[in-house]
């Protein structure tokens, strides 16, 4: 056990004196974030559209229009940077899908060369829609959305495959999102089956403008939404989060306030994150929220200001106003620096350990301890804690981890009353990578709830 005094400044720091060994994460991200290229990115958005539909219900068969094809086109893509590729399908109706219909996704894997279960996800969806979202014959573009998520993955693996990394890395190109989020829902299902431990999903959707329908204009920012309660296990946890709290702290929150840090971090690309406090926009949804209701965190991006007029819009002219979503209304050297973000994201988290599983006690006490079990793959931990008023993490300690096995990592932070503040741990590889912060709270770990069993 670490017992510590808060007031000693030498605590600052970690234990261990020896120095990190070059080059730093900043330098790794940096290095291989400056690679994303707008060109490329364009490039495919115009493949994209060129397929003139990617409606879920156009043509499977045809060899240049439709979903289909245009599927086809971005698994022989990946496949291309030298990844295993796979189609994950299943056969669906619903209230958009009114016979059954075969909907499948473009998914490369990236194992991960020492914890190969781990696995981050990007995704974007390669689907169209027009006014009618059931019209699948008109020409649909969906050169944003969602165009633009898409060729960010395509650029994020085509970077990051000449790459390795510790963790695994996950591409996918969804179908089916305009239909009811069908596709997110195939992939977070064979995540289940594949016992994935998904660290997280980051979810592009449209990413590819920077200007608004009211002529209001942002290219410095892009939003980043993120549940707040945890969804899954929502009946479970309830009780506890009413009693020991944890409503702010789910991991896509934490995951959302990583992505904050990291483009502070990287000033090169020029973005800040705008951390938006609700599942998706106001009343709206995306893929991601399917890998919410399965147990993993995720988050989408987006842009800072939407043009509803460039989306799930028939291309025409009203009164002078042009509709549609085409690749003239998209602004490509923002889509790149938001992909850049992307790119740098999935290199921190593939790199760092995951995120430890903490608890914290101190009901009753003028102390709080923390406990975390033992992680191999970890060379140190940082703690951290804030005001339960706070938005980000104010305070940090480092310190090393426990060399038996047998014993969980603890450390006592003497002076520090539980009431007032919450608490999270991050995991650190011996490169420097550090994972989201965990925290203790309940549904804070970075795993599906499991409703723990009854007490003997």
């Amino acid at each position: 056990m670490i017992r510590v005094t808060l007031l000693s400044a030498a605590l600052l720091s970690t234990s261990a004196a020896a120095t990190a060994p070059p080059p730093t994460p900043e330098v790794v991200m940096h290095d291989i974030s400056i690679r994303v290229s707008g060109a490329r990115i364009k490039k495919d958005v115009e493949k994209l559209v060129s397929f003139g539909t990617r409606h879920t219900l156009s043509s499977q068969t045809d060899p240049k229009r439709g979903i289909g094809a245009a599927v086809r086109w971005a698994e022989k893509e990946m496949k291309s940077f030298g990844l295993e590729t796979l189609q994950t399908c299943d056969t669906v109706t619903g209230r958009r899908v009114p016979t059954p219909t075969k909907v499948c996704n473009a998914v490369a894997i990236q194992r991960g060369t020492e914890r190969p279960n781990d696995v981050v996800i990007i995704t974007g969806h390669i689907d169209s829609r027009v006014s009618d979202v059931m019209d699948f014959t008109k020409n649909a573009p969906g050169a944003n959305d969602d165009g633009s998520g898409t060729a960010a993955v395509l650029e994020a693996a085509r970077v990051l495959s000449k790459h390795k990394f510790p963790g695994t890395i996950v591409y996918a190109a969804l179908s089916g999102e305009e239909q009811g989020l069908l596709g997110g829902k195939i992939l977070a299902d064979y995540a289940k089956a594949q016992s994935w431990n998904v660290i997280a999903n980051l979810n592009n959707d449209i990413i590819g403008n920077s200007c608004g329908s009211d002529g209001v204009c942002n290219d410095k920012v892009v939003r980043v939404f993120s549940e707040g309660p945890r969804w899954q296990g929502r009946e479970e946890l309830a009780a506890q989060q009413r009693s020991l709290g944890g409503e702010n702290d789910s991991p896509s929150r934490n995951i959302s306030r990583f992505l904050d840090t990291l483009a502070e971090r990287l000033p090169h690309i020029g973005l800040d994150v705008m951390q938006v406090w609700r599942n998706d926009r106001f009343g709206r949804g995306g893929d991601h929220t399917e890998f919410l209701n399965a147990g993993f965190p995720a988050v989408r991006f987006s842009v800072a200001v939407e043009n509803y007029n460039w989306q799930h819009q028939d291309l025409r002219t009203e009164k002078g106003v042009e509709y549609g979503d085409t690749i003239d209304k998209m602004d490509f050297p923002y889509l790149e620096k938001v992909t850049k973000l992307n790119v740098a994201a999935l290199v921190a988290i593939a790199s760092a350990p995951p995120p430890p599983m903490p608890s914290v006690e101190g009901a009753v006490s003028t102390d709080t301890t923390l406990k975390w079990p033992m992680l191999s793959t970890a060379d140190s931990f940082v703690v951290r804690w804030r005001r339960s008023d706070a938005n980000q993490w104010q305070n940090e300690l480092r310190v090393p981890k426990q060399l038996r096995a047998d014993t969980p990592d603890t450390i006592v932070l003497k002076g520090i009353r539980v009431d007032d503040w919450v608490f999270g741990v991050s995991s650190v590889s011996k490169s420097g990578f550090e994972s989201p912060v965990a925290s203790a709270v309940p549904g804070g770990a970075f795993k599906p709830y499991v409703v723990p069993p009854p007490k003997p």
